[in-house]
């Protein structure tokens, strides 16, 4: 039976991580004529299982990056999982000064793994 490597199961768990924690955050934005209440427990309950893969994901993830390194990954992904979001859920555009924004994050990502 094949296994995932152990530099990947970690990315692969904080993406699908994210893609929970997306729709906690900003899948409500959807529903704006529901009680507040309501969708902070149903955010709540999603969010659960964002925790379920977000801190496994971590430990395991410890074990071949550094802190710094898995919280990189963590915003790079939560940048990436955001912007399909927004643009195919919450159907609002990206533009030029969000592909800069998020190529400048890009950079900074690249500074943090880069072995100097």
């Amino acid at each position: 039976m094949p296994t995932i490597s152990p530099t990947l199961l970690p990315v692969l768990m904080l993406f699908a991580s994210n893609v929970f924690m997306t729709f906690a955050w900003y899948g409500h934005l959807k529903f704006k004529d529901h009680a507040l209440v309501v969708v902070i427990l149903a955010s709540w309950g999603i969010a659960f299982f964002e925790y379920w893969l977000a801190v496994p994901a971590n430990r395991w993830g410890s074990a071949v990056y550094t802190a710094a390194e898995l919280k990189t990954i963590q915003e790079v992904i939560t940048l990436v999982v955001f912007a399909g979001f927004s643009v195919l859920y919450l159907k609002e555009p990206l533009g030029w000064n969000h592909g800069l924004g998020f190529a400048f994050i890009a950079f900074g990502a690249f500074l943090i793994f880069h072995k100097w």
